[in-house]
């Protein structure tokens, strides 16, 4: 009863260069020291307020594929929006704010409001607005300032691991050794057999910003296989944005255990 949400929301370049390129390069990279890739990383962050796009979105897992259209609105710190069609047949609404996740969809005339636990159900790993945001828009997916980290060159990229992980869990970052931006981060949970992993395969220039253009998400939950690929196929920034709203009535509300 949430598959709609999950195709919705389980939704490298120089800063001159106007095509796009792959997320990784040739180049050679030479070693840097973990604190100075962060601070690299955190003086190219997302600089703009508002994204207004259009995203094709494909989701597989081991018994089910789909693929469907995603209008997308975000301002930054404050709201995620999104409508899923498919074949322009409206399919799901979704609105996200910090503290509160509410969607509806149209097949089964239901709907959901409350926490992140649907989402971090569904990604294996717990995730709030500012995880979800990031991952949307090639940041990383936690704050690297909070703990030490350690550096190495890994597949045209540099690898940042934490110092000391987390007792249930490891994180893995992967950055461009040109934009700084994510390549790829990864969340193991071993014992759990679960594995998050997000690829940004391609990132393109829009108004001098680097942004992702494909980002590719596998989640594993030990036998169970997700798969949901994005692509940006129009994006906008620091337009003015509304984010209509409104659960019809005679929905059913979803509640979770």
């Amino acid at each position: 009863m949430i598959k709609y949400l999950k195709y919705i929301l389980v939704l490298s370049v120089f800063l001159t260069s106007c095509k796009s390129k792959k997320a990784t390069t040739n180049t050679t990279v030479m070693s840097m020291s973990a604190k100075k890739i962060i601070k690299n990383h955190y003086s190219n962050s997302f600089d703009k307020k508002t994204i207004k796009a259009r995203l094709k979105a494909k989701y597989q897992d081991n018994k089910n594929s789909q693929s469907i259209t995603i209008k997308l609105r975000l301002e930054k710190d404050k709201a995620i929006w999104m409508s899923g069609t498919i074949l322009g047949i409206p399919l799901a609404k979704v609105l996200i704010t910090p503290t509160r996740v509410v969607y509806y969809e149209k097949i089964k005339k239901t709907y959901f409001d409350g926490d992140f636990r649907l989402l971090s159900d569904f990604l294996g790993t717990k995730v709030d607005f500012e995880k979800l945001q990031n991952l949307l828009i090639g940041q990383a997916i936690l704050n690297l300032k909070n703990k030490r980290y350690r550096s190495e060159t890994d597949d045209y990229s540099y690898l940042l691991e934490p110092k000391k992980q987390e007792e249930l869990f490891d994180i893995l970052f992967w950055l461009n050794p040109l934009t700084f931006k994510v390549n790829k981060q990864e969340v193991r949970q071993p014992i759990e057999q679960k594995k998050l992993t997000v690829s940004y395969i391609e990132y393109q220039n829009i108004s001098g910003e680097v942004f992702p253009k494909k980002i590719n998400i596998i989640a594993i939950d030990k036998t169970k296989r997700t798969l949901l690929d994005l692509e940006y196929r129009s994006v906008e920034f620091d337009r003015k944005l509304s984010f209509p709203f409104k659960i019809p009535s005679g929905y059913k509300e979803i509640k979770l255990k």
